[in-house]
């Protein structure tokens, strides 16, 4: 009896150990977003209008190690600091992206040739469906999440005029896994 019991045990910590560097190994699902300055939006990327002088270009932003069954990605910026009473603010939600896709191209928004193939832009706060860049109230430093969902279906039932809560609804119960990047961006006092 005794024999069989360290056999036993013997053999569950031999298929531990052989499952264990699989996991440890095992890249994250991450995203990357290149032409910040230190972590912080530029220029070029921050909102031209509420009293923000940018040029609304919207950035580039990349991801890697997606998880096994994903079949579609959603990429969205989001402020959480925005003065609207703990709702904050969407940026940008780009839905319906194909799961082999790794990257949405600088200055994709509204750009068809530069915007994955399928892949839709939903309105954001600003009321259109187009990337709104970095525009806070004058002296505040806020952070910009964005955020990679990769899905479990094809693609969600949204269009262009959908707006942030819908787009979230859709996504629900079909998440696998998300990745995350904080940015900041602080207008300076005039």
């Amino acid at each position: 009896m005794r024999s069989r019991l360290l056999l036993r045990a013997t053999t569950c910590a031999s298929l531990l150990a052989a499952l264990m560097p699989v996991r440890a190994f095992a890249e994250p699902f991450a995203v990357k977003v290149d032409g910040l300055s230190q972590g912080h939006f530029m220029n070029e990327q921050v909102y031209g209008g509420f009293g923000c002088h940018g040029d609304n270009v919207s950035p580039h932003i990349s991801w890697s190690h997606v998880p096994p069954g994903a079949k579609s990605i959603v990429v969205t910026i989001h402020d959480p600091d925005a003065p609207t009473g703990g709702l904050g603010w969407t940026h940008w939600e780009v839905v319906n992206i194909p799961a082999s896709q790794t990257s949405i191209e600088k200055g994709a928004s509204g750009n068809a040739k530069l915007m994955p193939t399928g892949a839709i832009e939903t309105r954001t706060d600003f009321g259109e469906s187009k990337y709104g860049g970095p525009c806070p109230p004058q002296g505040e430093v806020h952070r910009y999440i964005v955020t990679v969902s990769a899905l479990s279906v094809a693609g969600i039932d949204v269009r262009a005029a959908s707006s942030p809560a819908l787009v979230a609804y859709q996504m629900h119960g079909n998440i696998l896994a998300q990745a995350r990047y904080v940015a900041r961006y602080q207008r300076a006092a005039q």
